[in-house]
């Protein structure tokens, strides 16, 4: 089906890889799924604003917010032919690699100088970002996604239990079914762009989320319970296709490369700052409320114990991970 889909790209869509005007202008569109205003939004914006200064009359970045390139889904397959030239998945990256799948592992990332000692670290980076060219893709700079909370309508979620029954809307990911299941949850993959419809008709209970994505897609609005439980930390990846990326001159590869890395520290700084501001803008309207971490904690035990067992090298990098704390 992935083969048909990606095929489709080709035909359907107009040409998104690399086009040159009359000018020689490198012209690469970016996608991505958030909301104005949401961390990727405001990230992807500065990083083409620092890298169309940079190269100006070189290349010309277009940013692409809400999905209007496609889903996450959509994207991570079209990016192995340049449909689009860059996207920044989060979750959804554990699908085309399953080690990434380890910042899907319940209060792994303890903060984010933590996850900047990660980004940094060439161990991590030759266990998850060198594998990736292989698949049709590259990333270019770790950003932020960022700690994520929980919003139903059924009840405060305070500990695993109180998960029982809620249907729970989650990005595309294995380990985020899998750990919500774990906890009693009723969690199902869904687009963002869906989400709001489906937490207003009620199809969804609830949701999981950092600040910046629940208020930049307004779900304050069809939300009663706010459960601060901060239970994964998500990176996002700025990700360019391979095929993409071996036609760029060194001097704008070199240039790229270095701005990406750049923004990952204004992103971690702004996400920082978000979760500061954003607080008092959801609640209320939604009613807030601390969660028995220790008990998440405990429930998680088997999350990690199965990630080792089915990811080849898997209890390695979370050991690595935590080392870096």
């Amino acid at each position: 089906m992935k083969c048909k889909f990606v095929a489709a790209l080709v035909l359907t869509l107009p040409i998104l890889s690399i086009q040159s005007t009359w000018a020689q202008t490198i012209t690469l569109r970016f996608g991505h799924v958030g909301s104005p205003g949401s961390l990727f939004a405001i990230t992807s914006d500065e990083f083409a604003r620092r890298a169309n200064t940079a190269l100006k009359g070189k290349v010309e970045i277009k940013v692409f917010h809400s999905s209007q390139l496609g889903t996450d889904e959509q994207m991570i397959l079209g990016i192995k032919v340049g449909a689009p030239d860059m996207f920044l998945p989060s979750t959804v990256m554990s699908t085309a690699e399953e080690r990434f799948g380890v910042f899907e592992m319940p209060y792994l990332i303890v903060s984010r100088a933590h996850m900047k000692k990660v980004a940094d670290n060439k161990q991590v980076q030759g266990q998850l970002l060198d594998r990736l060219p292989a698949k049709g893709m590259r990333v270019l700079g770790v950003w932020e996604n960022g700690f994520r909370h929980i919003t139903n309508n059924v009840r405060p979620i305070v500990k695993p239990d109180d998960l029982k029954g809620v249907k729970l809307r989650v990005p595309s990911g294995v380990w985020r079914v899998k750990m919500f299941k774990a906890y009693g949850g009723n969690p199902s993959p869904m687009p963002l762009a869906e989400v709001y419809s489906a937490l207003q008709s009620g199809v969804m209970d609830g949701q999981e989320n950092p600040f910046p994505q629940i208020a930049s897609a307004k779900f304050q609005e069809v939300q009663k319970f706010l459960s601060l439980s901060g239970h994964v930390y998500t990176p996002a990846y700025l990700t360019i296709s391979e095929d993409v990326w071996k036609k760029l001159p060194q001097e704008i590869q070199t240039t790229l490369a270095k701005i990406a890395e750049e923004t990952g520290d204004f992103a971690r700084s702004e996400g920082e700052r978000l979760d500061k501001e954003l607080m008092g803008k959801l609640a209320p309207p939604m009613k807030a409320n601390d969660v028995d971490k220790d008990a998440f904690i405990k429930a998680s035990a088997p999350i990690y114990e199965e990630f080792g067992k089915e990811v080849s090298g898997g209890t390695e990098l979370v050991k690595l991970i935590q080392s870096l704390r």
